[in-house]
Parts: C-alpha cells; sequence; structure tokens
C-alpha cells in the first residue's frame, strides 16, 4: 500500500519587526543560511513530504530563487496567507497538510513525523509543551493574579490536519484566528496533541537568532 501523500504549508509573509535587522526575519542569515531556507530543507528533507508551498509577501516574490518548491502569494493576514497555500495545493490534492511557521527552521525531524503518524487516526494533530512555569497576570508592571497552568501547553508548528478537511475550514473562515487549531476546531476537527520540541524554537526577537545558530550548528 502507498503512503499518503502530505504537503507542507509554510508560512513566509510575515513582516517580524519584534526580530530587528534590516529585513523581514525569514530573509536574514542565521548559522550560514537564510532562515527560509533551513525551514524549508527541513520539510523537503523528510522522507514523508512530497510537496512544499512557500507562501510569501507580494514584496518578495521574486526573492526565493528556489525551483523545489511551490509558491503562493500572502494575504493581509495569516489565515489568508494559509489559505492561500492550502488552494495552491489543490493541484496536488495531497491527503495530508501540514502547515509551519517559516520563523521555526530547528524543528526537529521527529516532531514531523509524530505529526503525521497521529494523522493517520486523527483529522488533526499538532505539537505541543506543557506549561511548566508558574503563570501571572500583570497590570501596569505587578502582578494581579494567577492562572492554573493545569492542561495549558505552549503551542508550536507544525499543525498537521487532513488536506481536504482544513482547506475547507479554512475557506468557510470569516474572522482571524490564533493558529490553524484554532481554525480547525471552530469547524468542528479534533485535534490530537503529540509532543513538541524545546528545539523547535520561534525566532521572534534579536536573541532567539543565537539560539538557533547553536541548535543549527549543534552546539
Amino acid at each position: 500500500m502507498s503512503q499518503p501523500t502530505t504537503a507542507a504549508v509554510i508560512v513566509a509573509a510575515g513582516r517580524g519587526n519584534r526580530a530587528g535587522g534590516d529585513q523581514p526575519k525569514q530573509w536574514q542569515e542565521v548559522a550560514g543560511r537564510r532562515v527560509l531556507d533551513w525551514t524549508i530543507d527541513r520539510f523537503l528533507h523528510h522522507p514523508s513530504i512530497s510537496h512544499c508551498v512557500v507562501v510569501l509577501h507580494p514584496d518578495d516574490l521574486d526573492r526565493l530563487e528556489r525551483d523545489d518548491v511551490m509558491t503562493a502569494l500572502g494575504g493581509s493576514t495569516r489565515d489568508q496567507s494559509v489559505k492561500h497555500g492550502l488552494i495552491a495545493l489543490e493541484q496536488v490534492s495531497p491527503k495530508f497538510a501540514l502547515i509551519h511557521d517559516v520563523a521555526r527552521p530547528c524543528v526537529p525531524d521527529h516532531v514531523i513525523t509524530s505529526v503525521i503518524e497521529a494523522l493517520e487516526s486523527n483529522e488533526g494533530a499538532a505539537p505541543a509543551l506543557p506549561v511548566s512555569d508558574a503563570l501571572w497576570v500583570g497590570q501596569d508592571g505587578y502582578v494581579t493574579d494567577t492562572r492554573d497552568r493545569t492542561d495549558l501547553f505552549r503551542a508550536q508548528t507544525p499543525q498537521g490536519f487532513h488536506f481536504d478537511k482544513i482547506l475547507s475550514a479554512h475557506m468557510d473562515r470569516t474572522q482571524p484566528a490564533a493558529d490553524d487549531v484554532e481554525v480547525a476546531r471552530d469547524a468542528g476537527l479534533s485535534v490530537r496533541i503529540v509532543p513538541g520540541s524545546e528545539d523547535n524554537l520561534k525566532i521572534t526577537y534579536p536573541h532567539d537568532f543565537v539560539r538557533a545558530e547553536k541548535i543549527l550548528m549543534g552546539v
């Protein structure tokens, strides 16, 4: 029996101003390569991934310079960008689609594998880490309350789904969402939590480039 087709959508249309630098973080270098190239190759080099769509900002369409991926035009929100990426995958019609943030170039192979394996028996799957720190509510620089961390998780990507179901969910979506798990759950899909990884950091601030470089270089 042939293996189900799995494709990846890499969302790379954001501007990422908090990361600093003179260009969006996906185009900055870490460990000698652009962040975007590290992220793309994490998926293209995975044995279960057959196709990859990179969703780009209109200003960046001529910057990718790769012929091993498909491209799609980003929208004004992340939701719209993901939808455009999924629509681009219709010509491939994969069984599963993984949606990943370009700013997570260090995602381990085993996390990608775990998401795909979970999709064999679930409508959706996504990696996460249990919250271990105490949680506070703050206002004006002071702690005003605490929150119970029981059953709370730090969400990561890739978030995976049966392609037809997540495409339908995004096509019907009329308001922004925090991530694709929210889109899926609002559409009535169940999403399995699989173990995430501390190495699967999201580059958000300037100091994150240093940590990402150490991970990518195996330091």
